[in-house]
């Protein structure tokens, strides 16, 4: 079922790295995003396969991850990504990329927990730094970086208390995600 698949994609951020993708798992994900929604149906979306350690190397350090856990600086050795998508906008297409980047991206994810992946989205990118890295012509606005592989920590959904917002990792280093409730997010017009 899709509420299934929905509530067991989280933003996981460690993963089992010896445990590699395929060229054809990524292919698939892509083929995901590639039958999604678009604008006027323009399909302004290109996208970058990483699978082996040599290029995943590259991308890695142009990400910065998970922001409300000041004293984690990321995925150790060991617990990195086994594969990236790297979303780009072709700029000869269309200039303003709308919500074309994160409805792929949620396809992607979907998918990816359907063949027992994980996944997280990134936008917190050294777009310069990966420009260069990947040698991505000008024409490319990057858009957004999709970290994968076998995730190897436990995402939990919380109710928001006290309106904080802010994941966690408690004791046992499970991460903790609070959402607010149904009855605070659907207004009664």
């Amino acid at each position: 079922m899709i509420y299934d698949l929905i509530k067991k994609n989280r933003s996981y951020r460690r993963y089992y790295q010896n445990m590699a993708m395929t060229e054809e798992q990524l292919e698939y994900l892509v083929e995901l995003a590639r039958l999604s929604p678009s604008t006027a149906n323009l399909q302004p979306l290109k996208f970058i396969l990483s699978w082996t350690p040599e290029k995943n190397s590259l991308i890695f350090p142009c990400l910065t991850w998970a922001n409300y856990l000041k004293d984690w600086e990321g995925p150790g050795e060991g617990e990195k990504p086994s594969g990236y998508i790297t979303i780009l906008g072709d700029k000869d297409i269309m200039e303003n990329f709308d919500c074309n980047h994160g409805i792929a991206a949620q396809s992607i994810l979907l998918g990816a927990v359907e063949l027992d992946f994980g996944g997280c989205i990134i936008a917190s990118i050294n777009r310069d730094k990966l420009r260069t890295a990947l040698k991505i012509p000008d024409k490319y606005a990057i858009l957004l970086v999709i970290a994968l592989g076998v995730p190897k920590e436990l995402v939990v959904v919380n109710e928001v208390k006290d309106g904080n917002i802010k994941y966690w990792r408690d004791e046992k280093d499970i991460h903790h995600v609070p959402k607010r409730s149904l009855s605070e997010i659907i207004l009664d017009l």
